[in-house]
């Protein structure tokens, strides 16, 4: 290492040198740099809808602006839309939160490192169900927490039992956490598995829950289900939903929390002290969202749906890839450890899933994401957030190269 980059790295703190990038963005910025180049790159790596945000929400937020709402907002977030995101919790999850027990963040990913730094001290331990979303362990990692992945098995659609978690609960266990519908498997918990989950969690009164359902509305089997609707627990669990993937806001940026008043107000103080409130034209248009129902997610869902049968008709039949069926969320997150082993047409071993999608960039121009960032080293995630031409396109390239394998 040369001195100049020794000196740089002493002038860094320990917390952010060890901070992994996110490798969502890292494999997107290495397709971009292939599409400069004038390849003709699909990109299947980001977890963003390839919809337009409807065209109401748009309009309340040009009103907001010619209605002046230019200046600072309370930190939690405006009252009105803390109000509505209180109605929204009833409606759909039979949960009751106080405006007071809401804090609207710079988007879901913010609400989640309020509740991880706000909560975690040194040493305690998170169980995060793997396979995972990219920041959970870093966002852990960033508060000197101990991440303890906890696997599910693809037999079980990556799904972690109760049973599982109970056997990795210790007395350092401060927080579990985990999304539903997932991101990056798309599997779902159903009523009773979450029942026993809750269960588990009773048992253990020192340790909280976070529940990232920032895709409910993504939902291909019908019923989704809060584990903060048991009793026993909801006062020990932080429900953490947003805008981005249910109204296609994702460039607005306007998450949410709900949790009891102690972890809510914790969540406030901290943010007052990093950010302040959200952009005040994305709250009114966060509101007009809310305020305008479910219709345009529905029919965003519809065709998630179709995407997701198409794709996994088009990868049945690529050798070496496995594939659970994604009950919600907008991926495919196929095992591909069939691959290992196996040769390029340029003469390099493929062992590991990083390998396979580097693979498939340099020779498909199909961008996707190694399952070492979810915690899952086996698998790849592909976003079917694409048109279907692009998917069925992708998916013929994806296996003509694999096909190619010695």
């Amino acid at each position: 290492m040369s001195s100049s980059a020794t000196s740089v790295a002493s002038v860094l703190s320990d917390r952010i040198n060890a901070l992994q990038e996110s490798q969502t963005i890292a494999m997107a910025k290495k397709g971009r740099e292939l599409a400069a180049q004038g390849v003709d790159v699909i990109s299947l790596s980001f977890g963003e809808p390839d919809f337009q945000t409807p065209q109401y929400i748009k309009d309340a937020a040009k009103t907001a602006i010619d209605e002046g709402y230019t200046f600072y907002t309370p930190v939690p977030g405006y009252l009105d839309l803390r109000q509505a995101i209180s109605a929204k919790f009833k409606r759909d999850n039979n949960l009751d939160y106080q405006p007071d027990q809401i804090v609207v963040s710079t988007g879901a990913k913010q609400s989640l490192a309020n509740v991880v730094l706000s909560v975690i001290n040194p040493g305690d331990e998170v169980i995060v169900f793997a396979p995972y979303w990219v920041s959970y362990e870093e966002m852990v990692k960033l508060a000197e927490g101990v991440p303890v992945p906890l696997m599910g098995t693809i037999e079980n659609d990556y799904k972690v039992t109760a049973q599982e978690l109970e056997a990795a609960i210790t007395p350092r266990t401060k927080l579990i956490m985990y999304s539903s519908p997932c991101n990056p498997t798309g599997a779902v918990f159903s009523r009773e598995e979450l029942a026993a989950i809750a269960e588990v969690v009773a048992r253990h009164p020192q340790v909280l829950v976070m529940a990232d359902e920032i895709y409910e509305y993504i939902n291909f089997v019908g019923e989704h289900v809060s584990i903060a609707q048991f009793e026993e627990i909801k006062d020990r669990v932080i429900t953490v939903n947003g805008f981005s993937k249910g109204y296609a806001m994702t460039g607005w940026r306007v998450g949410y929390l709900a949790a009891s008043k102690e972890i809510a107000s914790a969540c406030d103080k901290l943010q007052s002290q990093i950010t302040s409130g959200t952009c005040s034209i994305a709250q009114r248009a966060g509101l007009a969202a809310l305020q305008g129902g479910r219709a345009s997610a529905d029919e965003m869902v519809a065709a998630y749906r179709r995407r997701r049968d198409l794709v996994l008709d088009l990868v049945q039949d690529i050798p070496g890839f496995r594939t659970p069926v994604p009950e919600g969320a907008f991926y495919i997150f196929p095992d591909v450890s069939g691959c290992f082993g196996k040769t390029t047409p340029e003469g390099k071993v493929l062992e590991t899933s990083a390998d396979v999608a580097f693979y498939l960039l340099s020779d498909a121009h199909v961008v996707a994401v190694s399952g070492d960032a979810f915690g899952a080293p086996n698998c790849i995630r592909f976003s079917t957030a694409a048109a279907d031409e692009k998917l069925q396109e992708a998916f013929n390239r994806i296996k003509t190269s694999i096909e190619k394998l010695g």
